[in-house]
């Protein structure tokens, strides 16, 4: 990898965190996702004549991860209301390569190297870490089962979209289509939830919110970049340096509590969660 694209995949991991950050200090954090929904749509539809349409195979996968993302969504909004963003944010994107690698070993009867379940056990560690409280009891149990459900909402969609991307002519395609449909569900619901006071949040969200939605495009496209120029397994391993950014920007623009455990937690989980992107 050059250090050009390692440099822009370092990027797109700041980008990553940053749109996470704006949704943890939104005054309500499911209109802001619904309007970033609405961006990326609006972004989708603009690109409709210029690309495919997916084959009939792949349909049911882009549906599936509609349904999916739709519940990643609502369960970030609740993890972010119960949890700090240094701890929420680096539980759910490490745990979710952990879930992945679960359901391709035990369901999909795929084998795994050794090197693979030293980075499972390394990850585990690190997740167990983040759960736990000094005391021994679960530190903020409501933020912690709802990024652990987070987790399995992000594997749930990792595992459709790829197979999904693969059943399709063009994974830019698939991926373009998918955000046409992607944000209906999310803001039809913050419509019904928010009723009268949807405009006068908007009103409050919409910058923060097209800046999470621009933010979040350039993060995904500049990855999208980096895997034409680059090992994907070595993209994706430097991708989750993400985790450290959004500690960083927890203790210090939020000011979230940082103690020895918690570095040595995140610090562990990408140090496996890396290992096993590249042994894949």
């Amino acid at each position: 990898m050059s250090i050009c694209v390692f440099l822009a995949v370092l990027c797109a991991a700041l980008l990553h965190a940053s749109w996470n950050a704006l949704v943890k200090v939104s005054a309500d954090r499911l209109v802001l996702l619904a309007v970033l929904k609405v961006t990326t749509t609006l972004v989708a539809v603009a690109s409709i004549p210029f690309i495919t349409i997916p084959p009939i195979e792949a349909w049911p996968y882009l549906a599936a991860s509609v349904v999916i993302h739709t519940a990643y969504f609502l369960f970030l909004t609740i993890a972010y209301r119960f949890g700090d963003l240094s701890q929420v944010y680096p539980l759910s994107r490490g745990a979710a390569p952990l879930i992945v690698a679960g359901l391709a070993v035990f369901i999909l009867g795929e084998t795994l190297g050794q090197q693979a379940y030293v980075s499972l056990l390394l990850i585990s560690l690190g997740i167990m870490s983040l759960i736990f409280s000094e005391k021994g009891a679960i530190g903020q149990p409501k933020a912690v089962m709802a990024a652990l459900a987070t987790a399995c909402f992000i594997a749930g969609y990792t595992v459709a979209d790829g197979a999904g991307a693969r059943l399709s002519a063009d994974a830019h395609s698939y991926i373009l289509w998918l955000n046409v449909f992607n944000g209906i569900p999310i803001i039809l619901i913050a419509a019904v939830l928010r009723r009268r006071q949807l405009v006068p949040q908007v009103k409050r969200v919409w910058k923060m919110g097209a800046l999470s939605a621009i933010v979040s495009l350039a993060a995904y496209w500049i990855v999208l970049w980096a895997s034409t120029q680059a090992p994907l397994a070595l993209v994706a391993a430097v991708r989750e340096a993400s985790m450290v950014f959004a500690v960083f920007f927890g203790v210090v623009f939020l000011k979230e509590k940082l103690n020895l455990r918690k570095v040595l937690s995140v610090f562990v989980t990408l140090t496996g969660t890396a290992l096993l992107r590249v042994s894949k």
